[in-house]
């Protein structure tokens, strides 16, 4: 079926549209870490995949870091042990590290690879353990419970943070013309693997590699103000405001902190994006009005 004249009219203004994006983003490094709804629902999955393939094609290297707490509580649950939380991080013993490896390192980033390939891209799956990429090191949190005046300690297990980023190996894959599918999990000093998060996974190989952005899925629209109104073109600064009048808070105040750091760190961008949205990515890089919340340094 033919298109009308208002339908190839659009089509055409968005084309035209992506050109001077395209242009300016060719050769250059975009870092997204792909999570929430975009990992789970088909249709979003399939076009997240064919999203990335284009990128590389008109000469962009995106570099994706991927995490997977559903699919990782789903094979838990099956296992029959329960997932105990603690500030939103997973509390990860031994055996629930080996399940995090299996998810992480097997079933989801290979599911990732797969999908990109068959979409005619070139995808390798690593995690922080291949050549060297992610040294971490055991996260503590401190706890303070109500009426007590001495916080409480607390050893999550096998949940890291992490201590340093050697990109070798991304940056040989990514002259290679493959597409790097990182899973986010790292190794320490003792030999031990812990579990990442992945948006700081995400964002400190941004900053290492110096990426021209940092591109972080969401299940929401991206930062709302106090009326819910979505806020974008912000730089640092306002963030700044943003967070000590209490706009910012809860669980997307970790998110901003790791897109503001990356960008104060020499990365030109960082964009909170709707994953909900089919070719949010596509979307955000390449039309001018984008589906997310944009952090720039100034």
């Amino acid at each position: 079926m033919s298109l009308t004249s208002e339908q190839a009219s659009n089509v055409a203004h968005v084309l035209t549209e992506s050109l001077p994006y395209i242009q300016r983003f060719r050769g250059r490094t975009i870092v997204i870490k792909y999570g929430g709804n975009a990992m789970t629902e088909e249709i979003l999955k399939r076009d997240f995949a064919r999203d990335i393939v284009l990128m590389k094609l008109v000469g962009i290297n995106p570099v994706v870091v991927h995490g997977g707490g559903p699919q990782i509580a789903n094979l838990l649950g099956r296992l029959g042990k329960e997932s105990e939380f603690v500030q939103g991080m997973r509390v990860t013993d031994s055996e629930t590290m080996d399940v995090v490896e299996m998810v992480l390192g097997g079933l989801v980033n290979k599911e990732i690879v797969t999908l990109i390939n068959r979409h005619g891209g070139s995808a390798v799956g690593l995690t922080g353990k291949d050549g060297d990429l992610i040294h971490a090191r055991k996260m503590m949190v401190r706890r303070q419970d109500p009426g007590i005046d001495v916080s409480e300690i607390i050893d999550l297990g096998h949940v890291g943070e992490v201590e340093s980023i050697d990109v070798s190996v991304v940056d040989m894959l990514v002259r290679g013309n493959f597409i790097p599918v990182i899973a986010p999990i790292g190794v320490g000093r003792d030999g031990r693997s812990y579990n990442i998060n992945a948006d700081l996974v995400a964002g400190k190989v941004a900053e290492v590699m110096q990426a021209e952005k940092l591109i972080l899925l969401t299940n929401t629209a991206g930062l709302l103000d106090k009326e819910g109104n979505l806020l974008t073109g912000l730089s640092t600064e306002r963030v700044d405001q943003l967070i000590e009048d209490g706009t910012i808070h809860g669980g997307m105040l970790p998110k901003i902190t790791c897109a503001m750091d990356a960008v104060k760190a020499g990365v030109n961008a960082s964009h909170i994006i709707d994953g909900r949205v089919t070719h949010a990515v596509l979307l955000e890089l390449f039309t001018d009005q984008g589906v997310g919340t944009l952090i720039r340094r100034r």
